[in-house]
């Protein structure tokens, strides 16, 4: 049985968010939009960052898609030196509603992917290219490797989450998963009860995002570590998601990301039939967002991924020194990371 306070917590931490459309928008102005953006067929846009050498001279090209609560400007500490002595391009862009991005009240999975090849294309960086995914940012990555696997170069997800809803997850896996039946709670009071959603993560009672990053209930006792280091959920906050704009976008990223999706990965087919590319999963041992049985699960049933475990990390692994270094070495050289007990906050 899941404790209030765990459902709470874990609610807090997922961000479920009212979509509160009664509410007035916010007493602000906005702040002016400083990044430059790329204007979609649909008439969206997005915005995005380049960071590393420039593309023109650039070996490797690699879109970053950041996670729930997050935006373009995370953090991914790749050293300089590596970044210069492999010559590589990063892109990183607001997802739709995040940022300087426009939302897409019809976001699905497939429209995720559609939005990473168009953004590539609007910015000529080539036929193929790298992707790599963050925590929820996983699910484009999913998406990509279904809709456009025919664009990429290779692909790897960093604590990925799991939709419990993907047909072929075996039931003796998640069946008293915790995790999965506050996934269900909140997806429902998404969908059907989103005023009282909204009033229940808003009231002075509920934990702050302060009080979420000091509970070990969400985080692992590295991640706690990191998260004295770091600026925490700053979208998360009362007064980020009193705002319509804030609630608007997380609720329709955590409906799309774990409801029902348009194919189950676990049934894709190898990308990569010639060993043309790769494809990685990372994952903390100690991640307490993220089950490590079931990633484990995923990556034994589709052999072409390549499986690595960080033996101390939780879901902040990210973050960890040493960390991005080792993704991008697996990814870009087909190196073997030997040493993971040595990635560390």
């Amino acid at each position: 049985m899941v404790s209030g306070t765990a459902v709470v917590l874990m609610i807090g931490l997922l961000g479920m968010v009212y979509q509160a459309r009664q509410l007035p928008p916010p007493q602000r102005e906005s702040p002016p939009r400083k990044s430059p953006r790329v204007r979609l067929s649909d008439g969206r846009h997005l915005a995005y960052r380049e960071r590393g050498v420039p593309k023109d001279k650039s070996k490797y090209k690699i879109i970053i898609v950041h996670g729930f609560g997050s935006s373009k400007e995370m953090t991914f500490m790749a050293p300089q030196e590596m970044i210069e002595e492999l010559k590589i391009y990063f892109l990183l862009f607001d997802r739709a509603g995040y940022g300087e991005s426009d939302p897409n009240p019809k976001r699905t999975v497939k429209s995720e992917a559609l939005d990473i090849e168009e953004l590539a294309d609007q910015l000529q960086i080539g036929p193929k290219f790298y992707v790599i995914g963050v925590s929820m940012g996983s699910y484009p990555i999913w998406s990509c490797l279904k809709h456009i696997p025919h664009r990429l170069a290779g692909a790897a997800m960093i604590v990925p989450v799991i939709n419990y809803r993907w047909p072929s997850l075996p039931q003796n896996l998640i069946r008293e998963d915790y995790r999965r039946r506050i996934v269900q709670l909140a997806l429902w009071f998404s969908k059907y009860a989103p005023g009282l959603l909204h009033w229940w993560v808003t009231q002075q009672w509920i934990p702050s995002t302060s009080v979420l990053e000091k509970n070990p209930m969400c985080f692992s006792t590295q991640d706690l570590e990191i998260l004295k280091r770091i600026p925490g959920f700053p979208m998360l906050s009362k007064d980020s998601l009193r705002q319509k704009e804030v609630f608007d976008t997380l609720r329709r990223d955590f409906i799309v990301g774990f409801g029902d999706w348009d194919f189950d990965p676990i049934q894709l087919e190898n990308p990569f039939p010639q060993n043309e590319g790769s494809v990685h999963i990372w994952q903390g041992y100690e991640d307490k967002v993220v089950p490590f049985q079931l990633q484990r699960y995923i990556s034994g049933k589709l052999p072409w991924i390549q499986y690595h475990e960080v033996p101390h990390g939780g879901h902040l692994i990210v973050h960890y020194t040493g960390l991005c270094e080792a993704v991008l070495r697996a990814l870009l050289l087909g190196e073997e990371p030997l040493k993971l007990e040595q990635v560390r906050p």
